[in-house]
């Protein structure tokens, strides 16, 4: 996390204290690095010079208007899991033409709404919904471009809960099922069949299961060729991983050596097979672009000592971060204004009533209540999987860009979350 550096004792984002925005904000608060987005998503961008290549943003890790208004700026497209993200796209400042459809349930409403939009591309991870989209689109006087997610049972070797390429995984069509799959879609008079795509996981930090799948598409493309089909894009997806600082965790690929790699394979493959004629290569990183741009900001409410173990309570609880909760995920913590004294070991723990309510375990902590802590390596899968248990309002988000400091979503109040329930008169 280059732009989280401690000046003078005191955790900075870029030139802003921590401290100075805990004690303007309040706690719990997300913060963000309009630095660090940028560089991440440029990493992506530079290394696509030069070829037909598209980004597409994966909004689910981090949907905040801002963060989308920065990337669209920048040229970026978006990988969009529900209509409710489309219309964040359209209120981001996004172009609909650069957006993706991806997921296994999408509604006939979701349907409509993007094919009035003239999104890019719909992702169909099924022939029923192959069948349901031919049918919206035909009623709208309409052809809808698809690609199929292709899952090709390739082990991202990362948690099960976000594997997504293996064979009983919910998402995509089965590799042995996916030629005739094509054959149909061909077949659909109001689809047209415009791409590949393959999602195998996430926070993947060894690219090699991402380039075997690569060759599995490979293969698949080839087959289409020889019968007719011509592919005009491949969306190899997402997952790249990032450092959250764990010990003895292996370091992430790079962006560059990842992308060096693929387009190297694909190269070579185009030159072999297509005398060098280009297709077009879609990405859809999430994490990678946004999780080391952000941290949570926490006050220690307690420090109390139990039987087994000692526990530093702090305001913020897994319905504000639930990677821990759900994930078992491993994040970092550091005090926001340095201490000197003794240490102790903790578990970071919040107050939702939940013995699954922590933040991080067995930590050594130098820290007296009312400090503020920094939950690291924050900023993907954080609001947007945060919820209202126990009446608890989300967090606010503020981004630092340099030396100012921009409240981009207000802290929610108890009244804002009853606000839509009504009383039996």
């Amino acid at each position: 996390m280059s732009h989280f550096n401690y000046q003078d004792g005191v955790l900075h984002a870029e030139s802003t204290s921590l401290s100075d925005i805990a004690a303007q904000f309040g706690t719990p608060t997300y913060v963000y690095s309009k630095a660090a987005l940028v560089e991440n998503f440029d990493s992506y961008a530079n290394a696509c010079t030069g070829r037909d290549a598209l980004v597409c943003y994966a909004m689910k890790a981090n949907s905040n208007l801002a963060i989308l208004d920065i990337l669209a700026r920048r040229g970026a497209g978006f990988d969009i899991v529900s209509g409710g993200e489309l219309l964040r796209v359209l209120a981001g400042g996004g172009d609909p033409s650069k957006v993706i459809f991806s997921g296994v349930g999408k509604t006939v409403d979701e349907m409509r709404l993007a094919l009035s939009h003239d999104i890019l591309c719909f992702n169909v991870e099924s022939i029923p919904e192959l069948h349901r989209l031919n049918e919206v689109a035909g009623s709208m006087g309409q052809t809808a471009r698809v690609s199929l997610r292709v899952n090709p049972n390739v082990d991202a070797k990362t948690h099960p809960y976000i594997a997504t390429g293996l064979k009983a995984n919910k998402f995509g069509v089965a590799f042995v099922d996916a030629l005739d799959t094509y054959r149909a879609a061909a077949a659909l008079p109001h689809l047209e069949v415009a791409g590949i795509d393959c999602h195998i996981g996430s926070q993947l930090l060894d690219d090699a299961p991402l380039l075997e799948a690569l060759d599995k598409l490979i293969e698949l493309i080839d087959t289409l060729g020889s019968e007719g089909i011509v592919l005009h894009h491949l969306d190899i997806g997402g997952g790249l991983g990032i450092d959250y600082g764990e010990a003895g965790e292996a370091a992430p690929v790079a962006v560059g050596d990842y992308l060096g790699r693929l387009f190297k394979r694909i190269d070579a493959w185009r030159a072999e097979r297509y005398d060098g004629a280009p297709i077009k290569v879609i990405f859809e990183p999430g994490r990678s672009i946004v999780g080391n741009t952000g941290v949570l900001l926490t006050t220690v409410e307690f420090l109390k000592q139990g039987e087994e173990k000692n526990f530093c309570v702090v305001d913020a609880a897994m319905n504000d971060l639930m990677r821990p909760a759900l994930y078992q995920a491993w994040m970092g913590v550091q005090p926001v204004v340095q201490r000197d004294g003794s240490a102790n070991l903790y578990d970071v723990v919040g107050p939702v009533c939940e013995s699954g309510d922590w933040l991080a375990r067995d930590r050594i902590l130098s820290a007296q209540q009312g400090d503020v802590l920094a939950i690291m390596s924050a900023g993907a899968y954080g609001l947007t999987m945060s919820s209202n248990y126990n009446t608890r309002g989300r967090a606010a988000e503020v981004m630092i860009d340099g030396g100012q400091a921009h409240l981009i979503r207000q802290r929610e109040n108890p009244a804002d979350l009853f606000a839509l329930e009504s009383l039996i008169k």
